[in-house]
């Protein structure tokens, strides 16, 4: 009873789980999840205007803004108090938009983490896994409920990126207090590409399909989908005769 105490507790390496759509489909999770938290959190660009009045033309003023996207924090440029008969005040961009890029970020680095320890189930104890009605049912609610966050997360950033491109783009001039005034005139200048951020998006609704898809894998392996056997009428419990 000890030596097989010990199997069932120790580590039993095996890579076929991997190759089953279980494991491969939880590798692809874990790749995803990097590309959608690492196109998103390390994005940084920038946004310029250019101001003219009588006695300047055409200056260009950028202004700096990234991630979390707390542009509401982010100044333009200052432009230089002798110009403009002192009419440019600190100015910044409009919006905060952190909450919905943080929530999509952190939670893409929780399943990151939570990819990899699946994974070390999997290929490292996966005995344990098929042995344990329990185990299998835990990871078929996380599943569900990963699947349906990763829908809210993606949709809201996927929003506020919208919301971020019109703070940043052309329409953020009639925002701006010194364009208003008669005697000073601004064009939008140019902003930064924002494709590793669309990008990131790609990858929520991607994670969004494969967690959804995984669910039916997962389910196979809970008692929801192969209920245990009822012992034969008649039969001796294994422990009656000890």
């Amino acid at each position: 009873m000890e030596r097989v105490s010990q199997k069932m507790s120790g580590l039993q390496l095996n890579l076929g789980p991997v190759k089953e759509p279980l494991g491969f489909i939880k590798v692809l999770q874990w790749i995803f999840s990097i590309f959608a938290f690492a196109t998103c959190g390390g994005y940084s660009g920038h946004t310029s205007i250019k101001v003219s009045c009588w006695d300047v033309k055409n200056e260009t003023l950028e202004a700096a803004f990234g991630y979390p996207f707390r542009l509401n924090t982010v100044l333009f440029k200052d432009l230089d108090s002798k110009l403009c008969n002192n009419t440019w005040i600190q100015t910044h961009l409009v919006g905060d938009f952190s909450s919905s890029a943080q929530f999509f970020v952190t939670f893409a680095v929780f399943v990151f983490l939570y990819c990899m320890a699946a994974l070390v189930l999997y290929v490292g104890y996966l005995h344990l896994y098929r042995g344990a009605g329990k185990l299998p049912m835990i990871d078929f609610v996380i599943t569900m409920l990963v699947a349906l966050l990763w829908l809210i997360s993606t949709s809201a950033w996927a929003k506020a990126l919208t919301d971020i491109k019109v703070s940043t783009g052309p329409g953020m001039v009639s925002d701006i207090g010194f364009c208003l005034l008669a005697q000073n005139s601004c064009l939008f200048g140019e902003v930064s590409s924002m494709g590793s951020l669309n990008v990131s998006v790609v990858f929520g609704f991607l994670n969004l399909i494969l967690w959804a898809g995984n669910a039916w894998f997962v389910y196979k392996e809970t008692n929801l989908h192969n209920p245990p056997e009822a012992p034969a009428p008649g039969s001796v419990p294994a422990h009656a005769g000890m």
